[in-house]
């Protein structure tokens, strides 16, 4: 079944090569693009394309794919274009002309658009969870091993103290930063287009506004030129604030890779955590950490793929946005399997102690002695060559003990006010509106 076919179907081969992966992309989309109709037919009855039986009977109807859909109970007719055009055939032989009617004053363009964008937003809604407990995780580690030295370095060169605990709470504070390009990612996609048909309007009266408040969404996008005209934009967006996830978790998986080395020796992990080599049995490789840094590589690529796919198309719909699809659904598996890998394994990671007592990490505290001058009256330029002429004569004489308390550093590591920042993001999002909106949809 296909949506626009009229006297004549196309040629078998073009009707492959243009549906290609959409039909198991759509897979992704089923239980939306009911939800999507269910307010789309409250709105025809509303405006008089449907009287109250008919939209009692869809209604009923519709809530039934849903349970099949949710139950798993579930797949796509042979012959079947897409999740539209199944659920059309679905109400049209359970309930015959009026099924039919379903599609009224929509495109499959403005269909598949709110399908993508409530899809969209509850990935976003179960991403920000996952990521929240990472941060929880981080945060947690980050005070217990708070008085806890690590070498700290620049150019991959040992430069100054610092600590687990700044560690373990400088990737959580990155996290806070990610979340708040998905909250703005967010605000793009929770915005109704539906209505907007092909990308310009319709001569029925549509109450796009009713649709709006029944899908939980936050505002519309009002012209329906720019409604079609954001695909591509949207999904770039997204894919953005999913890229800024990745090169935190990517960051992170590099620096366990290089801490878990024997020549650094930071940090261990348990045996069945870790995997070995078919030739060396010592061997214990940080397989885990090395896979999520490849696939979040892959994740932050995506805008540049997604933006050259969308590149220098004219206004309005086309085809090309199919396959925006298998670019963007697949992201969120791959990003929440990274997220939930990375806590099970950062759940179980054991610290070194007493790093810093090795002599070949005193340098790291050629600073320190510097500003003890300093504190002492010694202009810092002075204390800064008298410590170097120590240290080029092999005089320098340290203490293991630095001493930091301003807001942020390793006497003072402010995890609660990064706390604050998190709830202050998370709250922007006000997930509960669109929830109850769904909630009240199925009832």
């Amino acid at each position: 079944m296909k949506l626009w076919l009229k006297n004549k179907d196309s040629l078998n081969d073009v009707t492959r090569f243009t549906v290609g992966n959409d039909l198991e992309m759509d897979l992704f989309l089923a239980r939306f693009d009911v939800l999507g109709s269910l307010a789309h037919i409250q709105m025809l009855e509303s405006v008089g394309l449907l009287t109250d039986g008919e939209l009692q009977k869809l209604s009923g109807e519709l809530k039934n794919i849903h349970a099949r859909i949710i139950s798993g109970n579930f797949r796509m007719d042979d012959g079947v274009e897409d999740i539209h055009s199944q659920v059309e055939l679905w109400l049209t032989q359970k309930l015959g002309d009026v099924g039919k009617k379903i599609h009224s004053g929509r495109s499959r363009n403005d269909q598949v658009l709110v399908d993508i964008k409530l899809f969209l937003r509850e990935e976003i809604e179960t991403l920000v969870n996952r990521i929240r407990d990472l941060f929880d995780l981080l945060l947690s580690k980050s005070e217990e091993h708070k008085d806890n030295l690590l070498p700290g370095y620049t150019h991959m060169q040992l430069a100054m103290p610092s600590s687990f605990g700044l560690w373990f709470g400088a990737y959580a504070e990155s996290l806070v930063d990610d979340v708040i390009t998905l909250q703005a990612a967010y605000q793009v996609v929770n915005k109704n287009p539906l209505g907007s048909g092909a990308g310009y309007g319709s001569s029925f009266p549509l109450n796009r506004t009713l649709t709006t408040e029944l899908l939980g969404f936050e505002d519309l996008n009002y012209n329906v030129v720019y409604a079609q005209m954001g695909r591509g934009k949207m999904e770039k967006i997204v894919a953005s604030a999913l890229s800024n996830v990745a090169g935190t978790l990517g960051k992170l998986s590099t620096d366990i890779a290089l801490f878990l080395n024997q020549n650094f020796g930071f940090i261990s992990f348990p045996d069945e955590l870790t995997t070995g080599s078919s030739i060396m049995p010592h061997k214990k490789n940080p397989d885990v950490f090395e896979l999520i840094r490849a696939k979040c590589n892959g994740i932050q690529a995506l805008p540049n793929e997604i933006a050259l796919l969308a590149a220098n198309l004219p206004s309005g719909y086309h085809r090309d946005w199919q396959l925006l699809k298998e670019k963007i659904f697949p992201a969120f598996v791959t990003m929440k399997e990274c997220l939930e890998a990375a806590v099970l394994m950062l759940s179980n990671v054991s610290v070194k102690e007493n790093i810093l007592d090795d002599e070949k990490y005193k340098y790291l505290f050629s600073v320190e002695e510097v500003n003890k001058l300093v504190l002492k009256g010694v202009p810092f330029r002075d204390a800064y060559q008298k410590i170097g002429q120590d240290i080029e004569k092999g005089k320098f004489i340290y203490t293991a003990s630095p001493h930091h308390t301003h807001e942020g550093s390793m006497g003072n590591l402010c995890n609660h006010e990064i706390v604050r920042m998190m709830d202050d993001v998370v709250s922007k999002f006000n997930f509960g509106k669109a929830k109850k909106a769904l909630t009240k949809l199925m009832l």
